[in-house]
């Protein structure tokens, strides 16, 4: 009747040790994940070219949805650039207008195809990245303005 005993104290501590290491590892883990959403949007406004959302420049682009980005992420959006003008063009792009005003500083926009030279008539994909700084701090969310430029 001893042995009995014993082996289901055994089987009960090995078991309550166990569950304790699950646990404590669910609460480290999420002690160290610890991470915030940032909610945003963006506006595009187009100086001398044509901003698309579809590869067929049919569907003005007028605003990006970047969603939820978590600090240190990034996002990637897919536009398409198209020459509406009368000559070539060197592509350019910059970004305006942040609310609040700081997040400028912690949350940038780049592209592939700074200096890229479009003809008359021509359209290309660009793709649109979103960083956020991992130390962002005092945005909850923001907007900006991104425009897009053809010159030349």
């Amino acid at each position: 009747m001893e042995q009995v005993n014993a082996k289901r104290v055994a089987i009960f501590v090995v078991s309550a040790c166990l569950i304790g290491m699950v646990v404590g590892s669910a609460v480290t883990l999420a002690v160290l994940n610890v991470q915030r959403a940032i909610p945003s949007s963006g506006l595009v406004v187009a100086v001398n070219v044509g901003v698309y959302s579809d590869a067929g420049c049919t569907l003005n682009l007028t605003s990006i949805d970047w969603g939820s980005i978590y600090p240190g992420g990034s996002v990637p959006r897919i536009i398409y650039v198209k020459n509406t003008g009368n000559a070539p063009i060197t592509l350019s792009m910059t970004t305006a207008s942040w609310n609040p005003a700081i997040a400028a500083g912690q949350i940038t926009v780049a592209w592939d195809k700074e200096n890229a030279v479009l003809n008359l008539g021509q359209s290309t994909s660009a793709t649109l990245t979103l960083n956020v700084s991992q130390n962002v701090s005092g945005v909850t969310s923001f907007s900006m303005n991104i425009i897009v430029s053809g010159s030349g």
